[in-house]
């Protein structure tokens, strides 16, 4: 199984000098005084210690014995408890939560690089803790007084785990068609019955009590999105002095047998007459629970960037060690028998994905991450606007190119290694495994992309895509006159160009027929996150050149860094064109069978 280690100099680079973390915060008033760039390396230095030391030799562990389900109990793998009272002890749980909650009052984007590590060191471990920051952010923002001081010390310690509980067995991402039911009761609360479904670490025995947030109708509701309430149900109820009272009618009925991620429990949970609170307005549930999902997109995106990082980590070793056949120009290692695979142009081309992937996917997730920053601690409205409009572009972008490419690099391990890759001694195929939901957590690619294109593109008119193609626009103008960074720079205007340009041929069709926008969304996806990865490459190439004429002593990995861009621009880059031209094949060929047709 690959060792985690923890990319600390790339972290460093991309917080530091690629997004300039220090100066960032200063503009953020919640953080001028208390964020430094010793106190963001203190942080990320102990998180490297936990992900390399307690999480990740428990990723294996976890993956083979998975969870065990007994009457409704569910018991985590060997050691999975024990790291996590380590992860709350040492106070990760309250990081990028407010002060007055309990929290520790540093920004989320932080927050988000120890997710990282924790992701690439354990996914199926990290998912506990993940998603009780959902739970804590959604109740922070759509809670009363009550709710929150009820709820948010114990989820903002950590004592108390939360979930989301949004998936029915016949309902999937239509959640317009869900049928739990909320009653009314004389006391206020609501009694709520139903089954959801893939509920992930919905039952569990790491933490005293956990927290759902549930997705139901209340009677007479209006059909559709616009009847759908939101409720926190405990699976203990909470006596009013916030300790644990009798159980609640939650109960796991079962945990799916599936094909990753063994070592977290997703599970089918009933509710039975539960107790239930309503969390925000009746019939607003899902604006509510948007909180929760766009919180659990990003996180998502980010275990698109950690398959990438663990599979190029185990491949990497790998090739360097491994010796079979001769370099086709000649022995390259003439003492031993054989050469390194790493000096043959395939292998090479598979560990240069992954490396491009992996880097420039912490870039995006971390630009990504800073703009949320500023949407939830922005100076004026202004600015918050702007930064939710820009995140509200790149979070699907985020979401699902970011998991197609982590799956994608996943498949180039298990490949270096050849047939020792398809064995589960070696770990490059339980990431592959692992990492296959991602693509379908949160709606799946072709939600994202419709998402995208429809909602965020043309459903504004183009205006969302126009404030991020203009930031682009102005990193070429500010740097035309840069000799050196013109083989990233003309190919990327040309391209920014165009991302304007085939958005309105795909506009022009729908308005002929709306499905046009269906026939175009994946490759309008596929190609907005290779342009958006080739700015960020191109921003990241322009530092490396800096420094390098600063005289910096740290030649090999700067350097590194710019011939990764060129690899990327001229090796990855190329495959918008067929996504171009496929987006060009336009809807017909895609409804020309009669469904009956498809079999005979």
């Amino acid at each position: 199984m690959p060792q985690y280690k923890a990319p600390l100099r790339d972290m460093h680079f991309v917080l530091h000098e690629l997004l300039n973390a220090e100066e960032h915060y200063a503009k953020l008033p919640a953080f001028q005084e208390t964020v430094s760039r010793e106190l963001i390396d203190q942080y990320l230095e102990a998180g490297a210690d936990f992900c390399e030391n307690e999480l990740s030799p428990l990723n294996q562990i976890g993956d083979r014995e998975g969870c065990t389900w007994n009457d409704g109990v569910v018991t985590t793998p060997t050691g999975f408890k024990a790291a996590y009272d380590k992860y709350v002890e040492l106070g990760f749980p309250s990081l990028s939560v407010p002060e007055e909650h309990g929290g520790q009052g540093l920004p989320g984007s932080l927050a988000t690089a120890i997710s990282e590590m924790v992701g690439s060191a354990n996914w199926a471990w990290g998912m506990y803790p993940g998603l009780s920051h959902g739970a804590v952010r959604t109740i922070e923002h759509h809670g009363s007084a009550e709710q929150k001081a009820t709820y948010l010390p114990k989820l903002v310690s950590g004592e108390w785990t939360g979930t989301m509980c949004l998936t029915e067995s016949h309902a999937g991402s239509d959640l317009g068609i869900i049928r739990s039911k909320a009653e009314p009761q004389a006391d206020g609360s609501f009694a709520i019955s139903g089954e959801k479904i893939f509920i992930s670490a919905g039952e569990h025995d790491m933490a005293e009590n956990i927290v759902h947030i549930v997705l139901a109708r209340l009677p007479g509701a209006p059909k559709g999105t616009k009847g759908i309430s939101l409720f926190i149900v405990p699976k203990f109820n909470v006596n009013a002095d916030g300790s644990i009272a009798d159980r609640n009618g939650v109960r796991c009925g079962s945990i799916e047998h599936k094909m990753g991620i063994h070592g977290n429990a997703t599970c089918v949970i009933n509710f039975d007459n539960a107790k239930g609170f309503l969390i925000g307005p009746e019939n607003r549930g899902l604006h509510a629970m948007f909180t929760f999902m766009n919180t659990a997109r990003i996180g998502t995106a980010v275990q698109g960037l950690t398959a990438s990082e663990s599979s190029f980590q185990g491949a990497l070793a790998y090739a360097k060690d491994r010796l079979a056949m001769r370099s086709l120009s000649g022995p390259k290692a003439p003492e031993k028998e054989a050469d390194p695979i790493i000096v043959h142009p395939a292998v090479r081309n598979m560990l240069m994905t992954q490396k491009a992937y992996a880097e420039g996917g912490r870039a995006l997730v971390y630009f990504l991450s800073q703009y949320a920053d500023v949407v939830e601690q922005g100076a004026t409205e202004e600015e918050r606007k702007f930064a939710d409009n820009i995140l509200s572009l790149l979070t699907p972008i985020a979401k699902a190119f970011l998991t197609e490419t982590g799956s994608e690099s996943a498949k180039h391990g298990v490949q270096v290694f050849g047939g020792h890759g398809f064995i589960s001694e070696h770990g490059m195929e339980q990431i592959v495994r692992d990492t296959r939901i991602s693509c379908l957590y949160e709606g799946t690619t072709e939600i994202q992309a419709l998402d995208l294109l429809g909602r965020k593109v043309l459903g504004t008119q183009g205006a969302m895509l126009k404030d991020f193609t203009k930031i682009i626009h102005k990193f070429i103008e500010a740097n035309k006159d840069n000799a050196e960074l013109a083989q990233f720079l003309e190919p990327l205007a040309a391209l920014n160009k165009e991302w304007g340009d085939l958005t309105m041929q795909i506009g022009m069709k729908a308005m002929q027929n709306p499905d046009e926008v269906g026939a175009a969304a994946v490759d309008y996806l596929y190609f907005s996150g290779y342009v958006t990865l080739a700015f960020l490459w191109a921003r990241m190439a322009l530092v490396a050149q800096q420094k390098l004429a600063e005289g910096s002593t740290e030649t090999g990995f700067y350097n590194a860094k710019i011939k990764t861009a060129q690899f990327y621009f001229k090796k990855i880059l190329p495959r918008v064109r067929s996504h171009v031209d496929v987006i060009a094949g336009g809807l017909d060929p895609l409804m020309a069978l009669d469904a009956e047709d498809f079999a005979f």
